[in-house]
């Protein structure tokens, strides 16, 4: 017993198996390309273990490893890849640069 509070207390924080979070934001899209491309976008950033776009609610949800991802790197790989999200607008002529099922209705820019 006290062979199994020691691993559970001690190391497995050690290995990293303590530092997953999963949070979720808004991300702009219409179709199944715009999910494929939003979820490699974000699990293009290292450290993001899982993503998972829904087209419906247009909320994205991703597993990631807090000691090497930023949030904000997130949102502006996503944004490099032409969709908008609740944080960094895509450019334009990146946006434009969609296929013509995949634009969506942009939120107004601040």
């Amino acid at each position: 017993m006290k062979t199994l509070f020691f691993l559970v207390t001690f190391l497995i924080p050690i290995l990293g198996f303590g530092h997953q979070h999963t949070t979720e934001f808004k991300v702009y899209g219409a179709c199944g390309m715009c999910e494929t491309r939003i979820e490699n976008a974000a699990k293009s950033v290292d450290g993001v273990d899982a993503a998972d776009w829904n087209r419906e609610t247009q909320m994205l949800t991703i597993e990631y490893d807090a000691d090497k991802v930023n949030l904000d790197d997130v949102h502006k790989k996503i944004a490099e890849a032409g969709h908008d999200t609740d944080k960094v607008r895509a450019k334009d002529e990146v946006y434009q640069g969609l296929p013509a099922c995949c634009h969506y209705e942009r939120p107004d820019s601040d």
